[in-house]
C-alpha cells in the first residue's frame, strides 16, 4: 500500500473521492484510510464520497460529488483507488489468454476482486493521488474553461481532474506506456478558444450553432480515439504476435536514440514520422514503444484502415481514422486541427507513415504534406513552441509484400483492404523473413511552426525529414547482396566474388560512417551464407552446384523484386555513383575540366530529382569531394593539371556502384523518353496515357534488350520519368522544335546508359 500524504494534510479537513467500482474497492479503500489516520496524529475531519471514475473515465456519473463539493474553499480534495496488479503487470509484456477470456483483469468485478484478496493479496495497491484544495479547483477551472463554474460542471471538472490525477499516481506502478488522454471531446468542446471557433464558422457559413455543435458531437465520436489500459494490453499482444509470425520478435531498436525521444516526447510536442514498407511497420512501432515503456503514440492513419474487428481494437489503442475526403468540410477540419492541438499541448507523440503510403519500390517515397500541414497547422494556432518532427527509419531484412508490389508495378491493380484481405495478408506473413530494424534520427525542430500557407516553409521541413531519415537507415545485408547481383546481371557470380565485393563495399560504407546491420561485423560471417539459403528458398536468388564452384544469380524475373531491397539503401550509393559517371565522361573525352567534373555532377543530380533525397549543394559537392579524397587527397588539382587523370581513377577506382545503383533507372528513363519521342510534334502526352504507353513499350525494349532488366519496368519509375521531361517542357506538344528536343533528351539517355556499361564492364572482372 502507497502512504497517504499526511503531512501534507496535517489537521486540514479533507474530502476523499472513492473511486470504487463496487463495495469490495470502497471497502478497501475505507479500511486503508482508518488504518493510515490510526498511524499518526491526524485530527482534522475526514469526509468520503464515493465515485466511479475509472469504469467510465469518459462520462463520470458525478451526481454524489455534487452535493460533497458543499464544503469549505480551504477543503483538501484527495482522490483514492485501488490499482489491481495484474500478471501483465508481473510480466511488463502482454495479457494472457484467460485474461482475456475473463475480461479486464484491472477492473475485476465484486467477486472476481474478492477471489484475488483471497489468493492474491499482493496484487493489491491502494494509491493516492495529489490533493487540492476546492477553492484550487475552483480557480484552475476558470483558467481553463474562461467563466465560474456551477455545481454540476464544477463536479465533473473535480472528477475529470481526480481520475487524471490517480492515472498519474497509478502509473507509477504500471509503467509510462498507460499514459491516455482522457474526456478528450468534452474538454475541448468546453475550451473558450473551441467555442470561439465555432462561432466563427458558424457566421461564415450561415449555419446556426446547434446544427454545428450536433455534427461536432458526431465527428468527435468518430474520429477522437479512446485509448484503454487494456487495449492497449490486448494491441500489444496482437502485435506481439503478428511479428513473430516472420520475424524475430526481438526487434533491433536505436536504444540511445530511443532514450533520446522519450526525452523530447515528456518536454515537447513531438510527431514521430517513420518509413513505411509493409503493413508490419504500424504493428512494430506499436510493439517497440510498448514493450520500452513509451507512452502509446496516436497513430494517424486512413478509415479504409479501420474494418472489422482491427478498426475496433485500433481506435482503443490510440488510432485516429481520418476520413480519406474532407476538404470541403471546414467543420471536420476544425475539429481535426483542434484535435491534433489538443494533443500536442497535452504532450502525447503522434505518429504515421511520412510517405503516407507504402513505398512501392523500396526507396523513400516523396512525401505527403496533408497530416503534416495538419500538424503544423495546429501547432501554429495553438502557439506550440518548439515542435518536434522526429524522423524514424523502419527496415526489413525481407518483406512479404515485395511480390505483389512488383507485380503492381508491372500494372497489375492493388488490392482493397478488408477482413477478408487482412486474413490472407497474416498468412502470407507466415515465412521466415529475418529481423526488423529501428532507427531514430536527429528531430527536426520548429521553435515556432511557420504559417500554414508557407509552401516552402512546409517542404523544407519534409525535405530535412527525408534526408535524416535516410541518413540513419541501416545497409543490410539482403539489400547490399541484391545490389551486387543484379549489378552483375545477367551474368552469376562465385561465393568468393560476392564475398570480395560486399567485402570492399562494406569496408567503404565503413569508411564513410555509414549505419550498417550487425550482420556485417566479422563473427557474423555465417549470416551470408544463411541468406542465401533464405532467398533461394523464396526463389529470389538461383543457386548452381553443378559446376566447379557455387554461383549465385537473380533470375530476369525476379529484378523487380530485387531492385526494391537493393533501393532501400540505395541512397547510401547515388553520390558515388554520380562521382563514377562524372569521371568516367572526362575520361571518355580525354577531359581534364574540373569545371566540367562538377557541371556532370550537377546534371547528374538534378536528372534524379524526383528519385532521391539530396543534401543541398554545398553538401552534396562535400560528400563528392570525400568520396574522391579516399582515392588522391589531391585530385582535384591533378585532375585540372595532369593530362589522362581522369582515366587513371576510373581503372584505379574501387569499388564502382554506378551500374549497380543507377542504371535501372537511367533505362526506365529512357523508355518514357523514347515514348515521347515517338509522338507526332504537334502532339502532348498526359501522364497517365504516358505511362500505359511505357509500360507496353518497356515490355518490347527489354526483349529486343534495349534495356537490361525487368526491374527499368514500373509505374512508379515511369511516372518520375514523366514528371522530369515535363518539368523540362517536353510533354506538350506545338513547338517547332520539340520533336528534336524529345530526341535529344532520348539520346543523352542512351549515351548515359552506354557510359554505365564502360563502368560495369570495369567493375566486373576485378
Amino acid at each position: 500500500m502507497t502512504p497517504l500524504p499526511w503531512q501534507a494534510v496535517g489537521q486540514q479537513d479533507v474530502l476523499y473521492i472513492l473511486d470504487a467500482a463496487h463495495r469490495v474497492e470502497e471497502d478497501l479503500l475505507r479500511q486503508w484510510i482508518a488504518e493510515q489516520q490510526q498511524a499518526v496524529d491526524f485530527s482534522g475531519e475526514a469526509r468520503h464520497v464515493v465515485v466511479p471514475i475509472a469504469r467510465s473515465p469518459e462520462d463520470i456519473p458525478t451526481r454524489a460529488l455534487v452535493g460533497a463539493l458543499d464544503v469549505s474553499a480551504e477543503t483538501l480534495i484527495i482522490p483514492v483507488r485501488v490499482a489491481w496488479m495484474s500478471s501483465v503487470d508481473e510480466k511488463s509484456v502482454t495479457p494472457r489468454l484467460r485474461d482475456l477470456l475473463w475480461g479486464n483483469p484491472r477492473k475485476p468485478g465484486q467477486g472476481r476482486a474478492r477471489r484475488i484478496l483471497r489468493s492474491h493479496p499482493e496484487r493489491v495497491q491502494c494509491v493516492a493521488a495529489d490533493g487540492a484544495t476546492l477553492d484550487e479547483l475552483r480557480q484552475r477551472y476558470a483558467r481553463s474553461r474562461g467563466e465560474t463554474a456551477n455545481a454540476s460542471q464544477l463536479a465533473d471538472f473535480v472528477a475529470g481532474q481526480a481520475g487524471l490525477a490517480l492515472d498519474i499516481a497509478v502509473r507509477r506502478l504500471r509503467g509510462g506506456r498507460y499514459k491516455v488522454p482522457r474526456q478528450v471531446a468534452k474538454n475541448l468542446q468546453a475550451s473558450p478558444a473551441f467555442r470561439t471557433g465555432l462561432q466563427q464558422l458558424s457566421a461564415e457559413e450561415g449555419r446556426p450553432m446547434a446544427d454545428l455543435q450536433r455534427e461536432t458531437a458526431e465527428i468527435t465520436k468518430e474520429l477522437i480515439s479512446i485509448p484503454r489500459t487494456f487495449w492497449l494490453d490486448v494491441m500489444g499482444m496482437l502485435n506481439r504476435k503478428i511479428i513473430s509470425l516472420g520475424y524475430e520478435t526481438d526487434i533491433v531498436v536505436d536504444q540511445r536514440g530511443l532514450q533520446r525521444i522519450r526525452q523530447a516526447t515528456r518536454q515537447h510536442p513531438t510527431a514521430l514520422l517513420w518509413t513505411h514498407k509493409t503493413h508490419v511497420d504500424g504493428f512494430a512501432m506499436h510493439w517497440t514503444f510498448f514493450k520500452n515503456d513509451f507512452p502509446a503514440p496516436h497513430i494517424l492513419g486512413g478509415v479504409n484502415m479501420a474494418f472489422g474487428g482491427l478498426g475496433f481494437l485500433a481506435r482503443r489503442a490510440g488510432a485516429i481514422f481520418i476520413r480519406r475526403s474532407f476538404q470541403d468540410n471546414a467543420l471536420y477540419k476544425y475539429i481535426l486541427r483542434s484535435y491534433i492541438g489538443y494533443l500536442l499541448e497535452k504532450r502525447f507523440p503522434l505518429t504515421w507513415a511520412f510517405e503516407g503510403t507504402r513505398s512501392r519500390v523500396g526507396k523513400l517515397m516523396p512525401p505527403r504534406y496533408g497530416l503534416l500541414k495538419y500538424v503544423i497547422e495546429a501547432a501554429h494556432a495553438s502557439d506550440a513552441d518548439n515542435l518536434h518532427i522526429v524522423p524514424i527509419a523502419i527496415n526489413y531484412d525481407l518483406i512479404g509484400d515485395v511480390k505483389d508490389y512488383a507485380t503492381e508495378q508491372a500494372g497489375a491493380t492493388k488490392q482493397p483492404e478488408s477482413l477478408r484481405w487482412f486474413i490472407g495478408y497474416l498468412r502470407g506473413l507466415r515465412q521466415p523473413m529475418g529481423r526488423i530494424y529501428m532507427d531514430f534520427g536527429a528531430p527536426v525542430v520548429l521553435e515556432k511552426a511557420p504559417d500554414p500557407s508557407d509552401t516552402l516553409a512546409l517542404q523544407k521541413v519534409a525535405f530535412q525529414v527525408g534526408v535524416e531519415v535516410n541518413r540513419v537507415t541501416p545497409i543490410t545485408l539482403p539489400s547490399l547482396a541484391t545490389m551486387i547481383l543484379l549489378g552483375a546481371a545477367p551474368r552469376a557470380l562465385t561465393a568468393e566474388e560476392l564475398t570480395r565485393e560486399m567485402d570492399s563495399l562494406v569496408s567503404w560504407a565503413r569508411e564513410r560512417g555509414i549505419r550498417m546491420t550487425s550482420d556485417f561485423e566479422p563473427e557474423n560471417r555465417d549470416a551470408l551464407d544463411e541468406l542465401a539459403d533464405t532467398l533461394v528458398a523464396n526463389g529470389l536468388v538461383t543457386r548452381y552446384d553443378g559446376g566447379p564452384e557455387r554461383v549465385y544469380a537473380i533470375t530476369a524475373e525476379q529484378h523487380g523484386v530485387a531492385s526494391y531491397y537493393r533501393n532501400t539503401t540505395i541512397h547510401h550509393f547515388v553520390n558515388k555513383a554520380i562521382v563514377e559517371l562524372s569521371m568516367m565522361k572526362l575520361a571518355q573525352f580525354n577531359s581534364s575540366s574540373v569545371e566540367g567534373f562538377w557541371e556532370e555532377a550537377e546534371r547528374l543530380r538534378d536528372l534524379f530529382k524526383f528519385e532521391f533525397f539530396y543534401a543541398p549543394t554545398a553538401e552534396f559537392r562535400d560528400d563528392l569531394r570525400q568520396d574522391l579524397e579516399r582515392f588522391d587527397p589531391d585530385w582535384e588539382q591533378r585532375l585540372g593539371n595532369e593530362p589522362g587523370f581522369a582515366q587513371r581513377v576510373m581503372a584505379e577506382y574501387y569499388p564502382l556502384v554506378a551500374h549497380s545503383t543507377l542504371l535501372h533507372f537511367v533505362d526506365g528513363y529512357r523508355v518514357v523518353a523514347d515514348v515521347l519521342a515517338l509522338q507526332p510534334d504537334d502532339a502532348g502526352l498526359e501522364e497517365k496515357e504516358c505511362v500505359n504507353q511505357a509500360l507496353a513499350y518497356g515490355r518490347q525494349a527489354y526483349l529486343q534488350r534495349r534495356i537490361s532488366s525487368q526491374a527499368s519496368i514500373g509505374k512508379l519509375l515511369f511516372q518520375n520519368a514523366w514528371k522530369l521531361l515535363d518539368n523540362r517542357g517536353l510533354t506538350e506538344g506545338g513547338d517547332a522544335d520539340i520533336g528534336e528536343k524529345r530526341r535529344e533528351a532520348s539520346q543523352d539517355l542512351r549515351e548515359l546508359a552506354h557510359r554505365i556499361d564502360i563502368v560495369r564492364t570495369l567493375a566486373l572482372p576485378r
